[in-house]
Formats: C-alpha cells, structure tokens, sequence
C-alpha cells in the first residue's frame, strides 16, 4: 500500500513569534484524519467480531462492518478512482473490490479485516509523514524572527527575512544571532552545537564567522551580514533534510510499480474467471462464485502479514530495550546496512566537559584538591559548561567552596573573582588550547599562575565495543564525521578504533560525507541538529536519545532512548533477523495463493475452503512473524 502524502511547508512567518511546537504522541496522532478514519474502522471491526462469531443475528453486526467499511475503504477508493483517471491501477482499489466482492458473496469478515489493515498502515505512514514536516518547520524557529540593524541614523528593527548581504547586526548578550556573518567588532563566546555539534561555547572576535541561530553569550557584537537569510546554515540545513529525504523516493516508484502489475493481472484473471465459463455455457451464479473466490485467494492478505508481523515485532522488542524504530520501513533499512558513519559529540562521547587533571603549579602551595577547591570557588557562579564541570568535580571530592565576591566574566579570558581576600582568575590560556588531555584553562592567584585544569568531553564507556561490533556486522570500520576540531576527533578516533575521520565538518559537509558513499548502504548516528541532514540522507539514522535535538529524533529511523550505543548493532542484527523471517512469510504466503489460485482455475475450490486456506496462510505468517516479541530475541542480538 502506499499512501500518497506529500508534505507541503509554509514559508515561516517573520513578522510574529514562532507558534509553539505542536504537541506530540495522542494530540498530533488524532490529529490526523487518517488516523481517525482507521480508529473507527478497527473499533467498528472489534465491536462486530464477537457478535459474528457467536452465530448472533445479521443485524447485530451488518451495521457495524459497514462502518468499518466506510470509515476504511472510503479514502483509498477515492484515490484508487483518482488513479483510474490517469489509467493506473494500484492495490488500494484491488483490496476494497476485494474486499466488496468478499462481502458480496457473504464472506464480511475477510473484508472488513483487509479494510482494517490497510487502514491501519495508511495512518502509520501519514503520521510519520505529519512529523517529519512539523520537525522541519520547528527548526526555523532556532532563528530569530528580528534582529537589530545599525544605520547611520542610529538602529533600528528589522525583520531578519528583510536583511541583506552587507547589513551590519547589533547582537546583545544572550540573543540569537539573526543571521550568518562576520563579527567587525566585540568579544563573546557563542554556542554553536546546533550548527557544528560542538559541546564547548566558541569564543568569537574580529573577522570570525558566526551562524544565524546560534546564542550569543556575554559579550555584545557587530556583525556583517554575509549570506542571504535563505541561504543562511540553518536554512540550508531544512532544505537539505527535505532534498535528503526526499531521495527515498525510488524506493516507493518500484513498490508502486510492482503493485501495478499485481493490481492489473489480478482483476483481469479475476474477470476471466467470471466471463470464461459463461461463454461455455456455465451458469451465472457459478461464474460468479467463482470469480469472488479467486478475488478472496488472490488478494494480498497474506503477504501484507508475511511483511509486517516480523518488522512490528521487531519494532516493539526493541522498543522494550530502550530503541525505537519509527516504522516498518525504518526497521528493514535498518538491517540491510554495510557501513557505519558516526558523529562524535554526544554519540560516541557523552557530550559534556569531565575534569581529567589538577595540576598544581610548582611552588604555588596548592596540592589538587586546594587548587580545584579555589578554582571552583570563582566559578561558582557562572553558567558556563566548564565551570559547571569544575564545579560538579569540586562536590563531587567534598570540597569545601568559599564564598566568591566581585564575580566578573570576559569573553574568551575566563572568569575572575574574590575568593579568601584573594583575586581569582580561571580561563583559557588561549582561545582554543587543546592537549591530549583536552581542553586546559589556567587558574591564577593575585595574578600568579598556581596550577592548571584539564578537562574532556569523556568517550562514551562502550564505545569501541560498538565500532568494533558495527565493524564485525558490516565488514568495514565505520567512519567519524564531526564538525569538532581536528585533534579531539583524532582522539576519539584513537580510542574507538576508527581510521577514517573527517573533522572540522558543518551540517552540509556531512551529508557530501555520506554522499560519497554513494555505492553503500550506510548507517548514520548523531544527535544534533547539525546531525539531521545526514540523518535523512544515509540509507538509515539513528539518533542518540537523552541529549538529541528535537529535528534530529524526528529525521532519524531509530531513536536509542537510553543512550546505550551498544543497542546500535544490537538493534541492526535484530532487524536482520526479521528481514530473514519475512522472507519466510512471503515464500509460505507466496505459496499458498498459487496453490489455492490454481486450484480455483484448474479445478473446483469450494469456497470455504478457499477461505480456511487464505486465513490459515495468514494466521501462519503472523505466527511466525511474532516469534521475535520472546525476549530471547534481543538476548541473541544483544549477545551477537
């Protein structure tokens, strides 16, 4: 089945504040009138079942199937006969003239139930469509809807769609900048995780480049206007996660082919099963009982079950162990991957500073504790993600911290503060000092350096047990793309076993990454925005959950809730062995339709006998495909 939605995003709108995201999960499922129309149809069908079954009176039930009918069947007749208009023929409208020609001959249940089914899915795949496009509009939200611009006649506000190249911004501490550029005066830091996935604010100065969207910290900058705002980062990056994934579109053209052809040979069998034997002679009612029996053995129920119990199953025991796979489709891409592309901030490491070294300065009088207890003393009260980790590396010793008075924060120098009748000064040496301990920051006392602080964003505990298993499962090492710089990927690269790094990468860069795997299969894993082009654009994404952007859990196939990376290969061996159960399914359902259909054409197939084959088929393939709900199926791929 394939549901025709194509979504459609508005040009955001700049001269009012971004509504507030919609809300997810139930609010935006019923939302949907797809879904709604398939929640009454499946209701509609459980109300009936039981009175059908225990042999109650017709009109106890006929009511309600034909809702289930109705509320099913009306959407994919309309676009089967919109199809017809333009002299195609797909097995939306073979499954509601089946399931007609079903009830026609009394066999209701088997239609409502194809009705059901193929209703069911047609919700799935409109809400993961809904999402994806809401997510997308979402991201323009990260940039401002104003910005201040600076004229020879003073400032003044400006919508940020009105900006043009060569406009000078005011950007105030704590703002979002309006759009990219070029810093002509001032010092401040900026985070930027949502455009390069750095974990660190960057300090900025004269002649640094800065991204629409990203904060702006302490320090007041002027800015000049380099790039169009539709041809800002952030913009790009929504154009390239719609271009991205609209390349799965192939895909969807040979399922629909393939639907074509089946949808075409099935009627025309079917009307030759009813016109043949009437030109011989044979009776109407006969031909036509025929002709409804072929209809009933030939239509797709089976196959539609062989495909989906062992993708669902698989989806929701991985569910159970913390990863959520976002539909069937994802589920199988999932398994047919034969290379690994990794982000590293906050996929293989954690995402945040760690202290990893007090070294107190010779002579200084400090042993590490005193020096980390001074150093987390003047920074107390800054926000800073550095400071909080010196802070929560203080606490967590049981450190006492002193009282901090005349707290003072420049921009790209650190902090200083009194601390004991003391000046305290604790900052970077440098804009960007990096050792292989990682980032230092220099502590001083009344102006004297006493020591020094390391501190790294630490690799994720299982992180080279993952590359080594996604190296095991694919048969080639996975690649590091990150838009850190070139030593701490190195590092991490180092650690994990990877040879191929690509650092220093901004969202774009990373997609031609993966694009010049053009000939693989590729697995991409990240977490931020800056992640979410790639996410669409590899074969298959999967985005760390606990510290993942909203975009980037939205693009991605799969979703790791607990942040374990070794559900990563354990959810990929997981999907592999539903891809080899529904191979199973399609050769046991594929057998018994061509049984049943040549029994039908070569011979007498009594009716219900037709129908016991064709729901025995589907019961069977469904049996199958749940033999991956038993939790030894996670412990299997779990244990690889």
């Amino acid at each position: 089945m394939v549901l025709r939605v194509t979504p459609t995003l508005a040009p955001p709108t700049v001269t009012e504040p971004p509504a507030p995201a919609p809300p997810r999960c139930r609010t935006r499922l019923l939302a949907l009138p797809e879904t709604r129309w398939a929640l009454l149809a499946t209701v509609a069908f459980l109300l009936a079942l039981p009175s059908h079954l225990g042999g109650a009176p017709g009109w106890t039930y006929g009511p309600l199937y034909a809702i289930a009918y109705a509320a099913g069947g009306w959407e994919p007749s309309l676009e089967g006969l919109r199809a017809l208009r333009e002299k195609t023929l797909d097995v939306d409208l073979l499954m509601i003239v089946a399931a007609l020609g079903a009830a026609a001959i009394g066999q209701v249940l088997d239609g409502a139930l194809l009705i059901v089914i193929f209703a069911t899915s047609g919700a799935l795949e409109a809400l993961a469509t809904a999402r994806t496009a809401d997510s997308v509009r979402g991201l323009l939200a990260l940039a401002p809807t104003t910005a201040t611009r600076l004229t020879d006649a003073g400032e003044e506000t400006v919508v940020t769609a009105e900006l043009a190249v060569g406009d000078v911004l005011l950007i105030r501490p704590g703002e979002r900048i309006g759009a990219d550029g070029q810093v002509l005066d001032g010092v401040s830091e900026a985070d930027q995780a949502t455009i390069t996935g750095e974990p660190l604010p960057v300090v900025k100065r004269p002649g640094d480049e800065v991204f629409a969207g990203t904060l702006n910290g302490i320090g007041a900058l002027r800015v000049r206007v380099e790039r169009d705002p539709a041809d800002s980062v952030i913009a790009r990056i929504v154009t390239l996660v719609e271009e991205a994934s609209r390349t799965k579109a192939p895909t969807q053209l040979f399922i629909e082919k393939v639907e074509q052809r089946y949808a075409v040979g099935v009627v025309a069998a079917a009307l030759a099963v009813f016109a043949v034997p009437l030109a011989f002679g044979a009776d109407l009612a006969g031909a036509l009982l025929r002709a409804m029996t072929f209809m009933i053995v030939a239509s797709p129920c089976a196959v539609v079950l062989a495909t989906m119990p062992p993708l669902l199953s698989a989806i929701a025991t991985a569910g159970r162990h913390g990863v959520l796979v976002k539909s069937a489709l994802a589920m199988e891409r999932l398994g047919e991957i034969d290379m690994a592309a990794l982000d590293k901030t906050g996929t293989l490491t954690e995402g945040a500073p760690e202290l990893t070294a007090v070294r107190p300065a010779p002579g200084s009088g400090l042993d590490e504790d005193a020096l980390l207890a001074l150093a987390a003393a003047a920074e107390h009260p800054s926000e800073q993600p550095l400071a909080r980790a010196i802070v929560a590396a203080a606490r967590s010793r049981g450190l006492r911290l002193a009282p901090a008075g005349d707290f003072t924060a420049r921009p790209g120098h650190g902090v200083t503060a009194t601390v004991d009748g003391h000046a305290v000064t604790v900052g970077r040496p440098a804009a960007h000092t990096h050792t292989d301990d990682g980032t230092v920051v220099l502590v001083e006392r009344d102006g004297t350096p006493v020591g020094t602080l390391a501190l790294t964003d630490r690799l994720r505990p299982d992180a080279p047990a993952t590359v080594s298993a996604l190296t095991a499962l694919t048969g080639t090492t996975p690649a590091l793309l990150t838009g850190d710089n070139p030593r701490a990927a190195a590092q991490v690269a180092t650690a994990t076993g990877i040879t191929d790094v690509r650092a220093g990468l901004l969202p774009q860069g990373k997609v031609e990454a993966v694009l010049q795997l053009a000939d693989r299969k590729v697995l991409f894993v990240g977490d931020g925005v800056n992640d979410a082009p790639a996410l669409a654009a590899a074969h298959a994404g999967i985005a760390m959950g606990r510290a993942g952007s909203d975009l980037a859990l939205e693009t991605a196939d799969a979703v790791v809730v607990r942040d374990e990376l070794a559900a990563i290969p354990a959810v990929v061996r997981l999907s592999r062995a539903a891809r080899r159960l529904v191979t199973q399914n399609l050769v046991v359902a594929g057998t018994f339709i061509t049984a049943l259909v040549l029994w039908d054409l070569l011979g007498h197939l009594p009716l219900p006998l037709g129908v016991a084959g064709h729901e025995g088929s589907t019961v069977l393939v469904g049996l199958n495909g749940l033999r991956l709900l038993r939790e030894s199926a996670w412990r299997r791929t779990d244990a690889g």
